[in-house]
């Protein structure tokens, strides 16, 4: 009988993690901030609320625990440093945990995370019942099969699907397996220039549409929220599409103009094409009873959101929630409870949640204000024009967005800070406007696939490198942040949001 090999035993044996670097680092940050002599101005709660900040962000950056464990984290330090504080109105009196534990869970009564919880739920519909495949197939088979034609499509697509299905990760969900039948139906090669730009356009193009549709994307409405609690006012569905809607619409222009140059396709049409699409919707048989319901119930909130405040009052998570009863009712809905809890993603509600929370709490302990006061006198933006203040701080939303995966975790740690500094500001301007605007930058994640969880769906299609999309990607990054001072000064200037 043979002994046992001690190399194959050691390398069957399971391999123990350590403590993950980017936790340690955020630990350290944390206790750097905390240890920091504290400024006069500034009450020691929200020196507590900066070193959770700058915990959070070191965290973020570098995806040391998934976003829903640190969301616990930041719940658990909220409680115990901000609960051990001394009050602001009485230095004599600790917040308590009680207290400082309510405030880390002020986010889950905010309107928008209803809001989100419901576009999340309007989205788990769409793939239950397949419309959002029905759309995207009959979009595509009204376009044409010419190469250019099937890009334009893959962009309408995902316009037509920002309207009704309010997650880009949805919408790349459900466009990506279609793009892909297409190109095998095409019999295009999977490296070629062809299907990496359908991918790198579908990928690119949901971003943009981000920007153009206030419930297409998480950011957006947590932007809506921190307007809500910061500026005690905020933009209606319509007036965000007024303003956003036609940059996207440029964008979409240049992101094909960018794509057919860099990316030049090997054919100018492509045999078969429309055929395919037309028998992938042959298979899908007509229109069942859930669809044209759900149908109708989209069609409805779409008008209703884009006439509030014009033909009638209701707001857009009131009106969302009516839509989500009928959904839910016997008999006419699409979906029971069920399958609800299977299909959401229960733990964006608790980052998007704890996300508002932290933003409110840097407010509350007024941490926000100084560290925009600070911001605002050291750059000089105190005394900076809106346009130039809305230039410098685009360029840096953009910059550190290279090290966000997550324009929800990018929003929660930075908007507050420059809301905060637009308040410090001298002058009569709209602050609103610029906080929407602002709000519009934090969906560029155009040049990393790791900038937007989007882009890594369509990466895993390996149609594309990263070097392919980055080289994309900048190019359509300057782009767009040209258009955006271009629109600065004139469109958002002549809306007056600027």
């Amino acid at each position: 009988m043979n002994a046992p090999q001690p190399a194959a035993n050691a390398s069957a044996a399971p391999q123990k993690k350590g403590i993950p670097v980017g936790l340690i680092a955020g630990v350290i940050a944390l206790v750097v901030v905390l240890l920091l002599p504290l400024p006069d101005s500034l009450p020691p709660a929200g020196q507590r609320m900066l070193a959770i900040l700058a915990f959070a962000v070191v965290v973020w950056l570098t995806e040391a625990v998934s976003y829903e464990a640190s969301a616990i984290i930041i719940t658990s330090l909220m409680a115990f440093l901000v609960g051990t504080a001394p009050t602001i109105d009485n230095p004599a009196v600790d917040y308590g945990t009680n207290k400082a534990i309510s405030m880390a869970l002020a986010g889950f009564s905010n309107s928008a995370l209803a809001l989100v919880a419901g576009a999340l739920f309007i989205s788990a519909a769409m793939t239950v019942t397949g419309l959002d495949r029905r759309i995207a197939l009959v979009t595509l088979s009204l376009i044409g099969t010419t190469t250019r034609r099937i890009l334009i499509g893959a962009v309408a697509v995902t316009i037509v699907l920002s309207l009704v299905v309010p997650s880009a990760t949805a919408r790349s969900a459900c466009v990506v397996p279609i793009m892909v039948g297409v190109i095998s139906a095409f019999g295009v090669d999977k490296r070629s220039n062809i299907a990496a730009g359908i991918m790198i356009v579908v990928a690119q193009g949901t971003s943009i549409w981000n920007v153009g549709i206030q419930t297409a994307a998480a950011q957006n409405l947590l932007t809506v929220g921190f307007m809500d609690k910061m500026l005690g006012a905020r933009v209606t569905w319509l007036d965000w599409l007024i303003a956003g809607a036609p940059w996207a619409i440029v964008m979409s222009a240049a992101l094909l103009f960018i794509v057919l140059k860099m990316l030049p396709p090997e054919a100018d049409a492509i045999a078969g094409g429309k055929e395919a699409v037309e028998a992938s919707l042959r298979e899908l048989g007509p229109m069942t009873g859930p669809q044209k319901r759900l149908l109708g119930v989209s069609i409805g909130l779409l008008l209703f959101w884009a006439t509030e405040g014009k033909l009638h009052p209701f707001d857009t998570t009131s009106v969302t929630y009516v839509g989500l009863v009928l959904l839910l009712l016997p008999r006419f809905g699409v979906m029971d409870w069920k399958t609800v809890q299977s299909r959401i993603p229960w733990g964006t509600v608790i980052v998007f949640g704890v996300g508002i929370s932290l933003g409110t709490a840097l407010l509350t302990t007024k941490a926000g204000q100084w560290l925009g006061d600070l911001v605002a006198h050291h750059t000089g933006l105190d005394t900076a024009t809106p346009f130039m203040a809305f230039a410098i701080l685009s360029a840096f939303l953009i910059l550190i967005h290279l090290g966000f995966a997550s324009a929800t975790a990018l929003t929660s740690a930075m908007l507050p800070i420059l809301v905060s500094v637009l308040q410090s500001m001298q002058g009569d301007f709209n602050r609103l406007g610029l906080t929407m605007l602002l709000g519009y930058v934090v969906s560029f994640g155009f040049i990393l696939p790791i900038n937007a969880p989007q882009n890594m769906v369509c990466l895993a299609t390996e149609t594309f490198t990263a070097k392919q999309f980055a080289r994309v990607g900048i190019v359509l990054t300057v782009v767009g942040y040209v258009l955006l001072l271009l629109f600065a000064a004139t469109w958002w200037r002549w809306l007056g949001w600027i």
